[in-house]
């Protein structure tokens, strides 16, 4: 039988904070917590927009099934990029992500951040997210304390989120082999903050229903003091789900008609909307936070409208590969005298040969405006065009090559650099290759040299470091 999610979610806004800037999202397949940042106008644009930008993954995924949840974080994370371009006002917002979805019978987990991610299976209970702070970066390198951690004054210092910061930001992915009955809890770091997880795994062990664990979590949350926005998600693996009914939006939005479509793929804000209005509510779900607020308040487009736009162009292109059925069969009459037309078919053709021929032109002169990142006989390097090719034609050629070898990035990167990274222009492309440098040397240890009296032999560099190490 196939396996589905039960689940449940809350949000709240805390003691101190004036708004809230965390966004969740439970279904059926799908499960996020992102947590904003980016003071009074950014955080909650931050984190409402990559929840929202991702909840059309929860259905049952069979396609790329390895690598579409990281590929659509990523996505997310350029929207966040675009919108600071379009609002400078935006600058240096973000947020984190911790997101599981449901494929068959394993958990694609993705993560970023410091939201965490904790599993009760077969008895134990247990953190699997790592949390990407600057005091766990200290502890990791043994240089402080778990204990000490939790008083440390850079404690909330974040070393890893989306934004605008990074073109390319590294996430922690993985597989987990599912079974039902197993839960799982992604919540923001407004719990963790305040309530030991010892309490919170004595909550989540003797709490009857997934309901009842996140609202008694909220409710001590806030009895701490709550000084930060806290969010919730629990899931719990399921072979059935009929028997206990999810929360679902009340009421369904009308399907966007042709129209409605046509424009919003123009970026019509009220018709992007509509869209994204339909889709959530024709799923079971439960959408919590700065998320939730942005659908209530029709502020959907402002965060998402480039998402709502894909949407469109993908529900229009289906409507168009749909045959056509008027209910009215031709009989065929063999009296009937073909009209002849000698004149139209060949005007005609060479109408749309011109219009066709002008098309592939400007289309070609277009590509050559493109770059993208990509990997060249194992060196990084910036091509100008598109990565994909027309036939024989290649719409794309080198056009610097550096001498960051392919070799020494995490290999996440390593895989995306061979499906190639799209870049604004010339100056964002130059950017990316910047922030794989700085990923390159990090990735590449550091050689201490060997004392000379010791009479060991001096360490060697790996060879596909030497060109980013000094």
């Amino acid at each position: 039988m196939a396996l589905t999610l039960r689940f449940a979610a809350r949000s709240d806004v805390g003691k101190v904070r004036a708004k809230n800037d965390d966004s969740g999202y439970a279904g059926r397949y799908l499960a996020v917590v992102a947590d904003g940042m980016g003071g009074h106008v950014g955080g909650d644009v931050a984190s409402a927009s990559t929840v929202l930008d991702l909840v059309h993954l929860d259905q049952e995924t069979t396609v790329d099934v390895e690598t579409v949840l990281p590929d659509e974080i990523q996505t997310a994370n350029s929207i966040l990029n675009e919108l600071v371009n379009a609002n400078p006002k935006l600058s240096g917002m973000g947020t984190t992500v911790t997101a599981l979805l449901l494929t068959g019978d394993r958990f694609q987990y993705a993560h970023i951040g410091d939201s965490r991610a904790y599993r009760l299976k077969n008895g134990v209970f247990e953190q699997v997210s790592k949390d990407h702070t600057f005091v766990q970066r200290l502890v990791d390198e043994g240089r402080l304390r778990p204990e000490e951690a939790e008083h440390h004054p850079h404690k909330n210092v974040l070393m890893r989120v989306l934004g605008d910061s990074d073109a390319s930001p590294e996430l922690d992915i993985q597989q987990y082999a599912v079974a039902p009955g197993e839960r799982w809890l992604l919540c923001s770091d407004g719990l963790n903050a305040v309530v030991p997880d010892e309490l919170t795994e004595r909550i989540v062990r003797g709490t009857a229903s997934l309901q009842e664990t996140v609202d008694e979590l909220v409710e001590v949350t806030l009895q701490h003091g709550s000084p930060d926005n806290v969010t919730i998600v629990m899931v719990e693996v399921a072979e059935d789900a009929a028997d206990e009914e999810p929360v679902v939006t009340p009421a369904q939005e009308p399907a966007p008609d042709t129209g409605q479509l046509q424009v919003a793929q123009q970026g019509d804000l009220e018709a992007s909307a509509a869209i994204i209005r339909h889709e959530m509510s024709i799923r079971p779900h439960v959408l919590v936070g700065a998320a939730d607020l942005a659908t209530k308040t029709g502020q959907i487009p402002m965060v998402t409208q480039r998402s709502a736009e894909k949407r469109a162009a993908a529900i229009l292109t289906h409507k168009a590969s749909e045959p056509e059925d008027n209910g009215q069969d031709r009989e065929y009459d063999p009296m009937r005298r073909p009209v002849r037309r000698g004149w139209l078919i060949p005007t005609f053709l060479t109408l749309m040969a011109l219009i066709l021929a002008s098309v592939l032109w400007f289309g070609y002169v277009w590509t050559q405006t493109q770059y993208y990142v990509a990997d060249y006989n194992g060196k990084v390097a910036i091509f100008n065009g598109v990565s994909q090719d027309l036939g024989p034609v290649k719409l794309s050629h080198v056009d610097s090559v550096t001498q960051i070898p392919t070799q020494a990035l995490p290999s996440y990167t390593q895989q995306r650099l061979r499906n190639s990274l799209a870049a604004r222009d010339l100056a964002h492309a130059q950017d990316i290759v910047s922030e794989l440098l700085i990923s390159a040397k990090q990735a590449c240890p550091v050689i201490v040299p060997a004392d000379p009296q010791s009479g060991d032999e001096p360490p060697t560099l790996p060879t596909y470091c030497q060109d980013v190490t000094p």
